[in-house]
This record gives structure tokens, sequence and C-alpha cells, in this order.
């Protein structure tokens, strides 16, 4: 069974928490594109999935450790409330960001998608950090 769909199966059985998911779209993308892909993800596509109302956050961050062939590779980030919040976008939002995206970059780039459960978040401390 793919992952996402492993993910909402154990939703439906209710082995799934109700707590905050944690929804990674792994990219290598080719460098000949990697201005232009950056540039239209913070630009345009990141807004769109967010006016989406379905997230709360999120986040571009490069992949250290893993160029392949040339590439860079990111990981964009996003937190919502909810396994149903991820699975009510999924189905009625992602397929045309997602054809959007490939249209635009067809070839040069692949992906994967990771959803993560998020189990604890630690706040951050009121406490200054000493300089010494």
């Amino acid at each position: 069974m793919p992952p996402l769909r492993k993910v909402i199966y154990l939703y439906r059985e209710r082995k799934f928490r109700m707590n905050k998911v944690l929804y990674n779209v792994t990219v290598s993308i080719n460098p000949e594109v990697e201005k232009e892909w950056l540039a239209w993800m913070k630009e345009t596509h990141i807004p769109d999935v967010m006016r989406t109302g379905y997230f709360l956050q999120n986040r571009i961050c490069r992949v250290q450790d893993l160029e392949e062939e040339g590439g860079k590779t990111y990981a964009i980030q996003f937190i919502c409330n909810s396994m149903a919040d991820l699975m009510t976008y999924q189905n009625e939002c992602a397929p045309a960001l997602q054809a959007d995206h490939n249209q635009r970059f067809q070839g040069k780039f692949a992906a994967f998608r990771t959803v993560l459960e998020i189990i604890h978040e630690h706040p951050q401390p009121n406490v200054p950090i000493s300089a010494n």
C-alpha cells in the first residue's frame, strides 16, 4: 500500500490520533531550472496552497548532502490541524495544484511525499540565551 494511502487507511480505522500533521514534499530539481522553480514556489505555488485554508504553516528547506547528479533537493513542509484537513486538501485541491507544477517543470524534477504525525512540540523558552 503506498505510504499516503496507508496513512489515510489508519486514520479511517481510528489508529491515527488527531494530532497536527506535517505534510512533506521532497523535490529534487534540475539545476537548469532551480532558480526559476524556487521563485515560482515562493511567489506562486506555496501561496496558492496556503490560500486553500487547510494549512497553518509552511517552510522550504534545502536538503543537505543529497545532491544527485548536480541537482538540488528541497523539502517543502506544510503543517495542518488534522489528517482530515490533509485528506480534504488531497482530494479537493492537490490534483490541480500538482498538475500545474507537473506541467511547468515536466521532466525536470522528481518528487515524493511523506506524512508525519506531530506527537510533540516543545515551546520556545522565554529565557534569553547567554553569550557566554
